[in-house]
């Protein structure tokens, strides 16, 4: 007699459950091509990751090219690999101080935004 009740409640359970996991986006399993591309974003995150402040501007360039309008002090640079990931890049300038819109490659990284996504701006 206890087990009519005991059965109704794990079946009960079961459907709640299997509900449950239905309207969660659980992740399936990644496909081939998933995993390439994790292992490709994961050595773009640490190549870039190795421009910090302090860097020089000719650091920067082995990573990065220019991408877009700028000052000596600040400048948008576009990832080598991928035209899509931008960083925004601000410098202290060294050396030449009497020409201030000449880019020297020994001008100090101050600050690097994180990496972000964008199209390429054309005019």
């Amino acid at each position: 007699m206890r087990k009519i009740p005991s059965i109704l409640l794990l079946l009960l359970l079961t459907a709640i459950v299997s509900s449950a996991q239905k309207s969660i986006n659980i992740p399936q399993r990644s496909s081939e091509s998933d995993l390439e591309h994790t292992k490709w974003i994961d050595s773009v995150m640490r190549s870039i990751l190795t421009i910090k402040p302090g860097a020089t501007r000719k650091n920067l360039l082995t990573v990065f090219t220019e991408g877009g309008m700028s000052t000596r002090t600040h400048r948008k640079y576009v990832y080598k690999q991928c035209p899509y990931i931008k960083v925004d890049v601000e410098f202290a300038p060294v050396g030449k101080q009497d020409r201030p819109f000449i880019e020297m490659p020994e001008d100090r990284i101050i600050m690097i935004s994180r990496p972000y996504l964008e199209y390429g701006i054309y005019d």
